[in-house]
């Protein structure tokens, strides 16, 4: 009986905790997230600049320079990337050929959001599987260009530096929408370490990642599905 009563009391909780996150989640397919768990944790200790701006307000260069860097193949995907999943579990040789790895090693764009969205930076299993469950929601309810949006605005670019315009703010006294293609290439540079691979001063990382990230944003330049969803306005 005991069990039985535990038993009802954990379901209840688990319904309400998934109505929860849904409704959540669905939310934030229209509106930006208040504030994320990440930007609470850098307030205390690095301050806190944000500013969030819409799609059309993102130059075309920092939209193609992340998805050259951080996950190549974002528009065609479900959430995961499993070739790079398998490559990361069983490393082959390196080819000349073959795309730069994830700025966030088998981590996706959609999987880096839910991350930086509803929960946080550190953890082991518990926080994966949490991952694993906001990705499937973010791809099921929102779609890649709402997902690229929200990324942009709420990934960390440096300590206490949340999104792209407070970024272009801080580096270049520029907003967003002006960057050229460099500056875009040495602001993601600094993924997925912005703390210690900083863009001004420039680091060593980021002075030798930036180049690499230009030459794969030529080389998906011409890429119908990557044109199609960064080219297309809200």
């Amino acid at each position: 009986l005991v069990v039985r009563k535990i038993w009802k009391k954990t379901k209840r909780i688990l319904w309400i905790l998934f109505l929860s996150s849904l409704i959540y989640t669905i939310l934030c397919r229209w509106v930006m997230p208040p504030v994320t768990m990440t930007q609470i944790a850098n307030a205390f200790g690095y301050g806190l600049k944000r500013d969030y701006i819409s799609w059309n307000q993102i130059n075309y260069s920092v939209k193609l320079a992340a998805i050259a860097s951080e996950d190549q193949v974002f528009p065609d995907h479900s959430g995961f990337d499993w070739d790079a999943i398998e490559k990361s579990i069983k490393p082959k040789k390196k080819n000349k050929k073959t795309r730069i790895p994830l700025g966030g090693g088998a981590s996706t764009i959609t999987q880096q959001t839910a991350k930086n969205v509803f929960l946080w930076q550190h953890g082991g299993k518990p926080r994966k599987a949490l991952e694993f469950y906001f990705t499937q929601m973010i791809e099921w309810t929102w779609n890649k260009k709402r997902i690229l949006e929200v990324y942009l605005n709420v990934i960390e670019m440096g300590p206490g530096v949340f999104g792209i315009e407070a970024a272009s703010q801080k580096y270049f006294h520029k907003h967003a929408k002006n960057l050229s293609r460099a500056e875009a290439a040495m602001i993601i540079a600094c993924l997925p370490n912005p703390k210690k691979f900083t863009v001004v001063p420039m680091s060593h990382r980021v002075k030798w990642r930036y180049p690499q990230i230009m030459e794969q944003m030529g080389n998906l330049e011409g890429d119908e599905d990557v044109e199609h969803l960064i080219k297309t306005p809200n």
